[in-house]
């Protein structure tokens, strides 16, 4: 493998996704309770129409719609009160033109029922008798057996994460139970002699694990979960030895550092001394983040990101994220803002450039601003609230325009 024949980032992801086609990830099975956030591994189809029954959206009288037409403040419609609808009970009676009944918001409509007028718009002069002071429609405040989730129907697809509200379908559905996708699990490795753990006492010379802990954020904010992290010193044999540990624990093995030129960087060895394809990747179109290396071992994605800390999450959010999107089918949509640039944003031709920025609020308006530093800076992130991406086609962004943000 020829060391930074670089490729674009959708090159790479066609790339991992082309060579991990094959890989799935475990199915199980939880209570919904335990279920939010978690990624559906199976379409849900209604075996219910949802609502049963024809029901009210208001507080007020189910009516033959037509006996309310002409109905003014000044010239009311007179209905006949026959009786109402408890709340989880059919009506006990049906009506007639002529007739009302009533019923309260959710409450079940009698058959012939073709509207409800809101209890605002009448006015009840005795026990019998009803006056309507407004005309409806046919359908008007009603919602339909069926009009929520028919029978039969794909409620929820696939791929869908399950936020509060799919939850509530599932509720509504009557079922308890669901089959996600296990969360992928990861195995982050930080390599080099001079990393110690946040634990250890700092000397000269040396520096802490900053990457393994940024990157264990991002796996749980992901909604995926970290099996193993562990710190290995630049020697090969003790680096392949951890891989295979991650390998066999893990679906996504993470090295941070190790994925340069220099000599002591052992990674790519390690990976081709594995069955498997071995190294796919060494090297990406993007600042920061260039000198990456993506694998293969024993069928499992190695991916060694480069030590820096702002290029290592760049890198992951660039093609860890979005694997795992693909691979599970998820098609929720990013966190994102326009905003409007406040300064020249630079590029590097041929990168896709991943900018850090700061964001302010004028009114219902974003104005980005872009946050200088070096890919070794964590302040570089830490004082950011999103980013904006570059193209590598692209000769920069000038002041004033409105771009995407994505945000952190």
């Amino acid at each position: 493998m020829d060391f930074f024949n670089v490729i674009t980032i959708d090159e790479a992801n066609e790339i991992i996704g082309k060579h991990f086609s094959n890989y799935e990830f475990e199915i199980e099975e939880v209570n919904i309770l335990k279920a939010t956030n978690r990624i559906l591994a199976e379409n849900i189809v209604s075996e219910i129409d949802v609502p049963e029954f024809n029901r009210s959206t208001v507080d007020g009288y189910s009516i033959i719609a037509e006996d309310s037409h002409g109905a003014t403040a000044s010239i009311p419609s007179m209905l006949s009160l026959i009786g109402e609808v408890r709340m989880g009970e059919r009506p006990k009676a049906d009506i007639v033109s002529g007739q009302a009944i009533y019923t309260p918001t959710g409450g079940m409509l009698p058959l012939s029922a073709t509207g409800v007028i809101m209890i605002e718009n009448t006015e009840l002069i005795d026990d019998e008798t009803l006056l309507l002071y407004k005309p409806i429609s046919k359908g008007e405040n009603i919602i339909f057996k069926g009009d929520d989730i028919k029978k039969g129907e794909i409620a929820l697809k696939k791929g869908r994460k399950l936020n509060p509200e799919a939850i509530g379908v599932l509720a509504s559905l009557g079922i308890f139970k669901v089959k996600v996708y296990r969360k992928p699990r990861f195995y982050i490795i930080s390599t080099g002699d001079e990393i110690i753990d946040i634990g250890e006492e700092l000397t000269f010379g040396k520096v802490r694990d900053i990457n393994s802990y940024a990157l264990y954020a991002l796996i749980e904010k992901l909604d995926c979960e970290v099996v193993g992290r562990n710190i290995v010193k630049d020697d090969y044999e003790l680096l392949k030895t951890e891989v295979e540990k991650g390998i066999k624990l893990a679906d996504i093995v993470l090295l941070s550092g190790g994925s340069s030129v220099g000599t002591r960087d052992y990674t790519d060895r390690v990976i081709d001394s594995f069955e498997g394809k071995g190294v796919l990747i060494h090297g990406l179109a993007i600042k920061p983040g260039k000198p990456t290396i993506v694998g293969e071992g024993n069928g499992k994605l190695i991916i060694g990101l480069p030590g820096h800390p702002v290029s290592s999450i760049v890198v992951f959010k660039a093609i860890v994220e979005e694997y795992i999107r693909r691979k599970l089918g998820n098609n929720e949509i990013l966190p994102q803002v326009k905003a409007i640039t406040e300064y020249n944003f630079p590029s590097s031709p041929g990168k896709t450039t991943y900018h850090m920025v700061r964001l302010r609020q004028e009114g219902s308006t974003y104005y980005a601003t872009p946050t200088f530093g070096k890919s070794g800076m964590i302040s570089l992130l830490s004082e950011s609230q999103g980013y904006i991406v570059i193209k590598e086609h692209e000769e920069g962004i000038n002041k004033g325009e409105e771009r995407v943000v994505y945000l952190l």
